[in-house]
């Protein structure tokens, strides 16, 4: 079983943050919904349930069409993106600063 990011650990497995995980995991990278559903392990319904309010709040956004399947990536010029990416850093500082502090402890 593979382990969740410090992410989804932090706000919870939900496919909602499953999917905005991968996102911003992967926010250099585009792909159609169908891959973002497989790679957030999260059921493609769910997901197409989901997805027109990330459009419509621009968290997500089309970059092009490839074999009449249409693109799409993290828009990193939003200003709640770029919060939601400065959060996730802070997060994995914070948790990388304590596993040294156990380290050290248990040394």
């Amino acid at each position: 079983m593979e382990e969740n990011s410090i992410f989804i650990r932090t706000f919870g497995d939900y496919p909602l943050i499953r999917i905005m995980d991968f996102l911003l995991y992967s926010r250099d990278f585009d792909y159609p919904i169908t891959e973002i559903a497989a790679n957030s392990n999260v059921n493609f319904q769910t997901l197409k349930k989901l997805w027109p309010k990330l459009e419509q709040d621009r968290i997500v956004i089309s970059t092009r069409t490839m074999a009449g399947a249409t693109l799409y990536k993290i828009d990193t010029n939003n200003l709640i993106v770029k919060k939601l990416i400065e959060l996730n850093n802070f997060l994995c500082w914070e948790y990388a600063e304590k596993m040294k502090k156990e380290q050290e402890i248990m040394a």
